[in-house]
């Protein structure tokens, strides 16, 4: 006979659940990546990079000079050359004492001498040992994501393979999850993660066996975190480790589970895209990103163009859109507790509402997660 789980009878607030699963729950070691795998990967701590260019390039053709050689030449007096000049071609190294490239009409060789016919400064045509690398600097400050800026720094400077953490996730797809199971997936690979994927059937004895923590840094579950019959993600997480919390205050996503298996931390997240979309954000992505090592992630602070309205006691997700004005751009909501797919496409920021509050006029300036893509 087959128990179906159920939600307790008040729900653990938001902050208290996520503060129980982060605990002790720390960055992951650092692993050396080549830069085509780095991307999107959190920084650990790298060595300071070489100069680059390692030496003074030429910017373009032209002939190699030195300027305070070049004082007063013009086409009606040029300056004749006891030799010729040297000849060097874009991104080439600028030859010893020469510190300027004129253009090659600016040279007559037709005579016996050659003539110079303009002045110069000096680094004209030049790019500077260092101007694009100054020697010393880090790819990126560990703790941020390893994004295509970043790896162009790394490739220029000749690094083969870069300091990063990439937390492993498995991801337990509980029958007919495909989509969400998927959603998540791509959205914990944008986060830099290293997905494993794992296929369930919604019983309580396959799933806890499919809740193998060996070389997984956090396990997410897609579905079976509901009170029906066949929902038995819950009842596995329990048999296999530690339940920490089932029922959530949290809109949408009341029914996310979160527990602990040895020291992995687990979350189980509902079936459905938008709970589980939600439930992501406010849950699974902050143990992801602890396990990076990432900073805080940005925020961007704009008023609200009209009132969120939110029920006391309830954390609840608010997905946003940027609205701009002729004075200052504002934050409409577009969905808020209930989030259709057509909003979680649309959307361009994420609030989550505190459980204490009961909303926000409008006109209150709030501080809303970017969506990243």
């Amino acid at each position: 006979m087959v128990t179906a789980q159920r939600l307790p009878p008040s729900l653990t607030p938001l902050d208290a659940a996520l503060a129980a699963v982060l605990r002790d729950v720390g960055p992951v070691q650092p692993i050396a990546l080549p830069p085509a795998d780095a991307l999107r990967c959190i920084a650990a701590e790298m060595p300071a990079l070489r100069a680059y260019p390692p030496h003074d390039i030429a910017v373009s053709d032209g002939w190699a000079m030195r300027a305070n050689d070049l004082v007063g030449a013009s086409s009606y007096a040029p300056l004749p050359l006891a030799e010729p000049p040297v000849w060097v071609a874009a991104g080439a190294a600028m030859p010893d004492g020469t510190d300027c490239v004129v253009d090659a009409d600016a040279v007559d060789t037709s005579g016996p001498l050659p003539q110079v016919l303009a002045e110069a400064i000096p680094g004209q045509g030049v790019r500077r040992a260092g101007s694009d690398i100054a020697v010393g600097r880090t790819v990126i400050a560990a703790g941020e994501p390893l994004l295509p800026r970043g790896l162009l720094l790394a490739r220029a400077a000749g690094l083969q393979m870069l300091r990063a953490r990439r937390p492993r996730l498995c991801i337990v797809n509980i029958a007919n999850g495909e989509l969400t199971a998927q959603l998540i997936a791509d959205t914990a690979r944008l986060a830099g993660a290293e997905v494993v994927g794992i296929e369930a059937a919604p019983d309580a004895a396959t799933i806890a066996n499919a809740l193998d923590t060996d070389g997984c840094d956090l396990i997410i579950t897609i579905g079976g975190t509901g009170v029906g019959h066949t929902d038995a993600a819950v009842n596995a997480l329990a048999s296999r480790g530690t339940l920490i919390a089932h029922g959530i205050a949290l809109q949408p996503g009341r029914t996310t589970a979160v527990g602990r298996i040895h020291t992995t931390p687990v979350v189980a997240l509902p079936g459905a895209p938008d709970q589980a979309f939600a439930a992501w954000w406010a849950i699974a992505l902050p143990v992801l990103d602890r396990l990076s090592g990432r900073r805080a992630r940005k925020t961007l602070a704009l008023p609200l163009e009209r009132k969120i309205a939110s029920g006391v006691g309830v954390a609840e997700v608010a997905l946003l859109t940027r609205e701009q004005g002729t004075q200052q751009d504002s934050w409409a909501a577009l969905a808020t507790g209930d989030l259709s797919l057509d909003a979680i496409a649309r959307a361009e920021a994420l609030l989550i509402v505190p459980g204490a509050a009961e909303g926000f006029a409008a006109g209150t300036v709030v501080d809303a997660y970017m969506l990243p893509e």
